[in-house]
């Protein structure tokens, strides 16, 4: 593709906060400097004193002032998702000549009406990426009837009207096609953006110990870990449970702790300390009901780390799991069922890190953001190949 600047819009940056979403978009960002484009990434602030510009390859565009997404229930708030939309919204008004192409994120859905109504006519191209696509009832599960419902309608608006769809599994791509995509979607290889964690696979730490790394909020569903560790351990005495991260739903979490001298609960803990417990843990489960691609099983197959997922309708994550080769998936999140596929994990020993280990060094060749971003630009390249803005003179900050 003959373009040399893109814009990237998503209402969160990592380091700063540090989901699935914002290092995928963040990768993207780098991977798109590495092909010699320059980049815009147009988030909502979320330092509070000097600009990450400075620091990073690509240039930290804010164009809303900090903003608090999430309600106490981690459900995203709709005031917030109309501001940073109100706020992407001018800043490609004002700029609306100087990309020749928008990589723009479909959660919240209100991003891509803003960049389409911002953009139309300039013959700038977009990209919406999908995360996750919902159905009606999942919206109203998350949200309430008359929010939830009104998320779900303007999903279909919005995808509707997407030229280029990306997104990272088939179980999102089934989606996209059923709530009314008229392309086909761009399906991601993968989402990899790091090399090996380690040089050989270690055997676990003894006692065994299960791991969990991630938010807590309902979805993840971190409360029904102790009750299945503590089934597994009928058949393995000595395993604990080791729970990282906060959210919502702590509470919940600590109180289906008590009394249960075998679980520890860290919070958030320091990047040295967290690979240290991912390379040894016997295993990493994550309950989760919903996953738009599970960074995580790579995250932990990087250290032989074998996973432990739950089938559910809306869990894209499982699309990564092969039986016995790095992992397990159990049918449920009832105790007896994770606690099978836990146990399975953990006496699979040595040989089954070693598998793992094997699916991770095929993938970090196969499944790279690198190839994600290199299928960006081709699709662009054939939506659009005629046409270049050639360099970029005007680069004024578009804070709001």
């Amino acid at each position: 593709m003959a373009s040399t600047s893109i814009a990237i819009a998503y209402d969160c940056l990592y380091p700063f906060t540090t989901g699935g979403g914002e290092r995928q978009y963040r990768g993207f960002a780098e991977a798109l400097v590495d092909e010699g484009r320059r980049v815009d990434y147009l988030t909502a602030r979320q330092w509070d004193d000097q600009s990450p510009a400075a620091t990073e390859r690509f240039r930290v565009v804010p164009v809303t002032g900090r903003l608090n997404l999430h309600d106490a229930d981690g459900v995203r708030r709709t005031p917030a998702a109309l501001a940073f939309a109100w706020g992407l919204f001018r800043a490609l008004v004002r700029r609306r000549r100087a990309y020749d192409a928008v990589i723009v994120s479909g959660l919240p859905v209100l991003n891509v009406f803003a960049a389409r109504a911002a953009l139309a006519g300039s013959g700038t191209k977009i990209v919406v990426d999908y995360l996750e696509v919902w159905g009606r009832r999942q919206w109203i599960e998350y949200a309430g009837r008359m929010t939830g419902g009104l998320a779900w309608m303007l999903q279909r608006l919005a995808i509707a009207v997407t030229p280029i769809a990306t997104c990272h599994s088939q179980l999102t791509a089934r989606r996209l096609r059923s709530e009314g995509l008229r392309s086909e979607p761009l399906v991601s290889p993968g989402l990899i953006d790091a090399g090996p964690a380690t040089d050989r696979v270690s055997p676990a730490a003894r006692p065994p110990y299960v791991v969990y790394a991630g938010r807590h909020i309902p979805d993840k569903r971190v409360e029904s870990l102790p009750a299945a560790v503590e089934s597994a351990r009928k058949r393995v005495p000595d395993l604990r449970l080791v729970i990282l991260g906060n959210g919502p739903s702590t509470p919940a979490v600590a109180q289906a702790t008590h009394g249960r001298d075998w679980i520890t609960m860290p919070g958030f803990v320091s990047e040295d300390r967290l690979h240290e417990l991912m390379g040894e843990a016997a295993c990493l489960v994550n309950p989760s009901r919903r996953e738009g691609y599970g960074l995580v099983v790579v995250e932990a197959s990087a250290y032989g780390t074998p996973v432990v997922l739950v089938a559910d309708e809306g869990n894209a994550a499982t699309e990564l799991i092969t039986a016995d080769t790095n992992g397990f998936v159990a049918s449920s999140a009832d105790a007896d069922d994770l606690a099978d596929a836990i146990v399975r994990a953990v006496e699979g020993g040595l040989p089954l890190r070693a598998r793992t280990r094997e699916w991770y060094e095929d993938a970090v060749r196969t499944r790279t953001i690198t190839r994600t971003v290199g299928n960006i630009l081709t699709a662009l390249d054939r939506a659009h190949p005629d046409s270049s803005r050639g360099t970029v003179d005007d680069r004024k900050e578009t804070a709001a």
